[in-house]
């Protein structure tokens, strides 16, 4: 029988949807699930970019040109400079979705062995986007005793060798929520300039920040022009997942050059959905207010319900809609499938995300969970309800 290539049995399974099937079987065995695992959000995306989809009148669906179409392209950077960020869109290469930009930025800057710096727990597909470029994650532990801030500076250059190319963050952070200050930018702004390297920054989350916080990108960062590469998409800001739309953003003219023959190599991002796209962004900022306003409420609860439960340790999110839970026992993926396939509560169970598959330090986060908070108040405080008999049943 033919063999499967090494990188194929290293790529990860993720451990936000490894546990669909049991989650299926529950179902079909007449279980209600509440459906924490995934940032999914239940918010409505905008009318406008529906409807512009509607209105379409088009004899053939053609390409777009390789780096996006250009009227996207420039409203984007109108959208941008509205957020302090000066680029224009020849600075723009919009992708099938965030995660290709991820990977366009991979193949643009890193080779063969190479190494990237990551705080950890992160998004879980850097694993998977390191293992497809063949490059080495070299993760830098942040901790959830410290709300998963920034690790010091000291931490960073001990992890720098000749082969490190670049430190990536989200921000704010997929899987902790975690929202980096502007201070924090600096520091890493201080560590790429001084051993010459970049700074990708997912920064998917942006609008998402909380309790009178601001969102400070990579991009505002002066004197880091050659370093910074921004990593977008319009999944989170406009509930629009099934869009996939993202972009790679950068004044480094090398990076959006090379970037560029990855793009002409798939062709283009899909029509349709720039169209859907461009038009979101003609969405009024009370649509965000009422969006955050709401993701504020759900963090709130959630987080209080959670802190009610003995032995639970939760970390308090600053931004996105995810947190990371530590429970009082030893293995949260067999937990989690316990979850599914044992337990209920009145005909119903949560399904959560196991958090050791966001770290790439083996054995870190083997007792936590992320829980992404995209369902209503009254969910949430019914899930957490399930979720703290199960923990008493499961260690009984």
């Amino acid at each position: 029988m033919p063999a499967i290539s090494k990188k194929g049995q290293l790529m990860p399974e993720s451990p936000i949807r490894k546990l669909v099937p049991y989650a299926e079987q529950a179902t079909k065995n007449g279980k209600s699930i509440y459906y924490l695992n995934i940032g999914q959000p239940d918010i409505k995306t905008p009318t406008i970019a529906i409807q512009a989809v509607k209105d379409i009148d088009i004899d053939v669906l053609a390409y777009s040109r390789s780096e996006g179409s250009e009227l996207y392209r420039q409203k984007l950077a109108h959208y941008y400079t509205n957020h302090n960020i000066d680029v224009s869109e020849k600075d723009i290469i919009v992708t099938t979705g965030g995660s290709e930009a991820l990977l366009f930025a991979f193949g643009s800057i890193m080779d063969s062995g190479d190494e990237i710096i990551i705080p950890e727990p992160f998004y879980a597909n850097y694993n998977g986007f390191s293992i497809a470029s063949d490059i080495k994650i070299v993760p830098v532990i942040s901790k959830i005793e410290d709300n998963f801030a920034l690790p010091s500076i000291e931490e960073f250059e001990k992890l720098i060798t000749s082969k490190t190319k670049a430190i990536l963050i989200c921000n704010p952070g997929n899987p902790t929520g975690y929202l980096y200050s502007e201070e924090e930018i600096k520091k890493l702004a201080q560590i790429v300039k001084k051993h010459d390297l970049f700074l990708i920054a997912d920064e998917v989350y942006r609008e998402f920040a909380y309790d009178g916080n601001t969102h400070y990108s990579v991009m505002q960062e002066e004197g880091i022009e050659a370093n910074a590469i921004m990593i977008d998409s319009v999944s989170k800001r406009y509930s629009m997942c099934g869009a996939r739309i993202g972009c790679l953003v950068s004044k480094n003219k090398a990076v959006i050059q090379t970037a560029l023959k990855y793009a002409q190599a798939r062709l283009s991002p899909p029509t349709l959905a720039q169209i859907a796209c461009e038009a979101a962004l003609d969405t009024p900022q009370s649509y965000f207010d009422a969006v955050i306003s709401e993701y504020v409420n759900r963090r709130n609860t959630l987080i209080s319900e959670l802190k009610k439960i003995e032995g639970v340790k939760v970390a308090n999110p600053k931004g996105a809609f995810y947190c990371i839970a530590q429970l009082p026992i030893e293995n949260a993926d067999h937990f989690a499938q316990w979850l599914l396939e044992s337990f209920d509560l009145n005909g119903e169970t949560v399904m959560v995300a196991p958090a050791a598959g966001f770290y790439s330090t083996p054995g870190v986060g083997l007792n936590q969970i992320r829980i992404a908070y995209v369902l209503n108040e009254d969910s949430l405080i019914k899930a957490v309800a399930v979720l703290k008999e199960a923990l008493r049943v499961y260690n009984n």
